[in-house]
């Protein structure tokens, strides 16, 4: 407890020294990145093989309990008539969040669709030789928001490869590797249990705004616990907006400050519930095999002993932010102690937004030796830990996975 007190204390004098902006504060709620540029790599080098895993695209709000929790305090505080102007105003977003999301919770909207055809459009720009006369397998979980996007992805591939052969699973028979949280006793131990749960918090009630108190009134009765519960929801029902097509205009509701306050305890939550840190490894442990399949696939298309070019996958920011966690790919994976700089450290926005994606490329020099370039949401980075170079052999890739996946 002493260690958690420190750390917020640390966290509080160096939440307001940087504010992020509106698009960064939605955090991963927010939809993927418009412009991404287009990567390099050596003229040398052949392509032949890609791993792919992407998180689904932007989405209707998961479920309806952020939108009418929202609704049920607006409406009582409206019957006991301390509802402000402000508060009515913020009704009808509400509303209009569940008109719109009505028998569609959690499905792939129109924006989401579009993010997978442009990554599919890039990536067959990209490795032509892939995917012309390419045998490609992809896997999606269960989850219709995940086949929607396999499915929106692989016919942009199509309409960009002449001669492609698609081969196009989903189901249960995946959740090992793609619906990991949802299978591993362990995990499902740890967030019963959330040993995180104090320093959370302990966060949450030092840097917390109660904004909500300008929708509800100042008579209306509520702790300030709960005014800051009712924030966070606030936070999320306004982060969402944009995934689903609708204006994010956070200003009438949230200053900036109370923006960034509000994402940073979201971020904290993510980062405790899905990524290794110095309470525990085991958020990123539960991707040790698909990490080993990762590395699996692509030792055989080196070795000569596959005809797939391209092995996609298609799941859950629960999915990607434990691997790349596991991978220790930069930006991603932050054990120390260090909780009131998280941000600089660890952000969710920058690892997964609506979309997410991870590529591995496997490139082949003349001289018959094999190299891999690691891609995070369309970027190069270095795949090595202490090791600043974005092309590397695929054996010391292979090996340095294969390490962390036991």
């Amino acid at each position: 407890m002493k260690h958690a007190i420190i750390a917020i204390a640390a966290l509080l004098c160096s939440i307001g020294a940087r504010a992020y902006n509106a698009d960064q504060c939605q955090g991963s709620l927010g939809p993927y990145p418009a412009h991404v540029e287009q990567f390099t790599y050596p003229d040398s080098l052949k392509p032949v093989f890609i791993n792919h895993l992407g998180r689904h695209g932007s989405r209707y709000p998961a479920s309806a309990y952020s939108a009418a929790t929202m609704r049920k305090a607006l409406l009582k505080a409206d019957s006991l008539k301390t509802i402000t102007r402000l508060g009515r105003r913020f009704l009808k977003v509400i509303d209009e969040v569940m008109a719109r999301s009505d028998g569609q919770w959690g499905q792939l909207d129109s924006t989401g669709m579009a993010e997978h055809r442009g990554i599919a459009r890039r990536m067959a720009a990209a490795f032509p030789q892939l995917f012309n006369g390419g045998r490609v397998l992809s896997g999606s979980s269960k989850s219709p928001r995940a086949i929607m996007s396999m499915y929106s992805f692989t016919h942009e591939l199509s309409l960009h490869a002449n001669d492609i052969t698609l081969i196009e699973v989903s189901g249960k028979s995946l959740d090992e590797t793609l619906r990991p949280f949802d299978v591993n006793s362990s995990y499902k131990d740890y967030m019963a249990q959330k040993p995180w749960k104090s320093i959370y918090d302990h966060y949450v009630d030092s840097v917390a705004p109660t904004a909500a108190s300008r929708l509800l009134g100042k008579t209306y009765p509520a702790t300030r616990a709960e005014l800051q519960q009712l924030s966070i929801i606030e936070y999320y029902n306004i982060a969402n907006l944009k995934a689903m097509g609708m204006a994010n205009d956070y200003a009438p509701y949230l200053t900036l400050d109370e923006y960034n306050r509000l994402w940073s305890c979201f971020n904290l939550r993510q980062y405790f519930q899905h990524t290794q840190s110095a309470v525990s490894t085991l958020p990123s442990d539960i991707c040790a095999p698909l990490l080993n399949e990762i590395v699996e696939s692509t030792e055989q298309a080196a070795q000569g002993l596959s005809t797939t070019t391209a092995l996609l996958r298609f799941a859950h920011a629960e999915t990607v932010l434990p691997l790349v966690s596991l991978m220790r790919l930069p930006g991603c994976c932050y054990t120390g102690r260090d909780f009131g700089n998280l941000a600089q450290h660890w952000a969710d926005f920058s690892v997964v937004p609506m979309a997410a994606n991870l590529q591995v490329v496997l490139c082949k020099a003349p001289s018959g030796k094999h190299y891999a370039l690691v891609l995070l949401n369309e970027k190069p980075v270095a795949p090595i830990q202490g090791d600043s170079r974005t092309v590397v052999p695929w054996s010391e890739l292979r090996d340095y996975w294969l390490s962390l996946a036991k």
